[in-house]
């Protein structure tokens, strides 16, 4: 492989503790700038990011500090809520966080230093992700070890609950589709739940495990990735409930799959931390090789800029940026 596709990440913007979760907001917020949020040992950081590629005044990448809320514990997992707006007097924050003592937690704020902070409990071991619905923001889904996937309204109430047979990994809500969820399981079984019914209607099968990270990609319902093992894989479901391509991707286990949320055919896939670097990695579904292989010193996390061919990766008191040149 030629070794113009390994770079050092396109912009990086310093913190103050070890980034162990990062989040762009997947919503419009009603500013040009994106929302990030990060997640330290003890805090979560909220900020806006300029970059070049959206204003020629900036000089790379712009991260403007709003607001840090105070966590006192580590941050596993933060999920952005749908209702946060800064086109609004008062602007208005809103997210939820996964901690390692087991609690969600929904953070809303309006900029003014203090912060209203609601303690969600019932997850009887490690949270492993969460999400809003997406259409309004009044519910929040999460998967946890206990082998349960749970539906929560914003006063803390449990509203479903599925079980599931193995842990719970990842969790989806599209906005295409508000009525499903998507829950992948450690055992490498994906299944989609109606929440009308409460019922699985359908099921994906990676043929092996452990699954480690799934996503449903934005801009095409139809496409489902995970990375298992040390795979990557792709499913079209409305084709086979086995997948359609998968290759591998890193030496040891993969840690996390994301799909662009700019351009359907555009993934990333990340490995554990490495005992010098992590390796980012991203896809081209029509390539049979990586477009871009990223080094970061131990990386954490994962997200797609919104608009941009731009994903971020947490690392140690950094944040790592790169642009993918489409």
């Amino acid at each position: 492989m030629p070794d113009d596709t390994v770079r050092s990440a396109t912009y990086t913007v310093p913190c103050e503790d070890y980034v162990h979760v990062v989040e762009f907001s997947p919503y419009d917020c009603g500013s040009p700038a994106s929302l990030l949020a990060y997640g330290g040992n003890q805090y979560v950081a909220v900020g806006t990011c300029r970059f070049k590629e959206e204003d020629t005044e900036v000089e790379g990448v712009e991260f403007t500090s709003l607001q840090v809320f105070m966590h006192g514990v580590r941050v596993d997992a933060i999920a952005w809520s749908p209702e946060t707006r800064l086109d609004k007097l008062p602007p208005v924050i809103r997210f939820c966080t996964a901690a390692a003592d087991r609690k969600i937690r929904l953070w809303t704020s309006e900029l003014q230093n203090s912060c209203d902070v609601k303690v969600m409990e019932g997850h009887t071991s490690y949270i492993n992700h969460l999400v809003f619905e997406p259409a309004e923001g009044k519910q929040i889904a999460s998967v946890s070890d206990d082998h349960t996937c749970r539906v929560w309204d914003l006063d803390g109430n449990e509203t479903t609950s599925f079980r599931l047979r193995s842990p719970g990994i990842s969790v989806c809500w599209h906005p295409e589709d508000i009525c499903k969820l998507m829950v992948a399981e450690k055992k490498g079984t994906i299944r989609f739940y109606d929440l009308v019914t409460q019922h699985a209607i359908l099921s994906l099968d990676s043929g092996q495990m452990p699954l480690m990270s799934a996503d449903w990609c934005l801009t095409n319902t139809i496409k489902v990735g995970a990375v298992v093992a040390n795979d990557w894989v792709i499913w079209d479901i409305t084709r086979s409930s086995y997948p359609l391509e998968k290759r591998p991707a890193h030496v040891g286990k993969a840690r996390h799959f994301r799909w662009s949320r700019a351009n359907e055919n555009l993934f990333a896939t990340t490995g554990y931390p490495g005992k010098i670097n992590s390796q980012l990695l991203v896809h081209h579904l029509g390539h049979p090789q990586p477009v871009m292989i990223g080094s970061a010193s131990v990386g954490a996390g994962l997200s797609w800029h919104r608009t941009l061919p731009l994903c971020v990766v947490g690392g140690d008191r950094k944040l790592f940026f790169w642009m993918t040149e489409m």
